[in-house]
């Protein structure tokens, strides 16, 4: 049975402290059922359940299930900044900081693999927004003369790229945190190393 659900415009903040641990329930089931199944797989019955909440409310928080696939995305991308992932001196330290929080959470590319399949199948997966302060330091750094010519928003895919090369969609070898902790020093040197030299100027 097909999820059936109001207009976005209905979409409304939490007003109590109640209401924002409900919504912060629902976004935490709703990463993990969006990033397994896809916007078309997964189901509003599910996440209700499993974040002790009802349709009135999730609805009333997010409007539509497309609503809370958003917001998911958005607070994925927010987390990113809070950890710091982009606030490296350096593109280098930024891939090893991206390359453990994939490890920490895998969900964040698989989102980004169903932004791909279900949303949005070439050109950007994100708002330019998001990416701007950072496309910004590249810019920067390449004014400074520490990073090599070229479009700051390529260098920033590539970079992405090799810091996912060991993500959970890599058509190679998946690491989970559960690997050696060798094998995680040993993928970090060699990220650090080749991010290093890909963008020397």
């Amino acid at each position: 049975m097909l999820d059936r659900m109001p207009s976005p415009s209905t979409a409304r903040a939490p007003s109590t402290a109640r209401g924002s641990a409900t919504s912060r329930r629902i976004l935490d089931v709703a990463a993990g059922e969006f990033a397994e199944r896809g916007i078309a797989g997964a189901r509003i019955d599910r996440i209700v359940a499993a974040a002790r909440t009802n349709k009135a409310q999730l609805y009333g928080y997010f409007g539509s299930k497309d609503g809370l696939f958003d917001a998911v995305v958005a607070d994925c991308a927010e987390s990113l900044v809070a950890a710091g992932v982009f606030a490296g001196t350096t593109l280098a330290d930024s891939a090893v900081r991206l390359y453990d929080e994939y490890l920490r959470r895998p969900e964040l590319v698989r989102l980004t693999a169903w932004i791909r399949l279900e949303r949005h199948p070439v050109g950007l997966a994100f708002d330019r927004s998001t990416l701007e302060p950072k496309l910004a330091a590249i810019a920067a750094a390449q004014a400074a003369g520490e990073v090599r010519a070229g479009d700051p928003l390529d260098l920033l895919a590539m970079v992405s790229a090799m810091a996912g090369a060991w993500s959970a969609v890599s058509t190679t070898y998946t690491a989970t945190a559960g690997d050696p902790e060798t094998d995680h020093e040993r993928r970090r040197t060699l990220l650090r190393e080749s991010v290093e030299r890909a963008v020397a100027p």
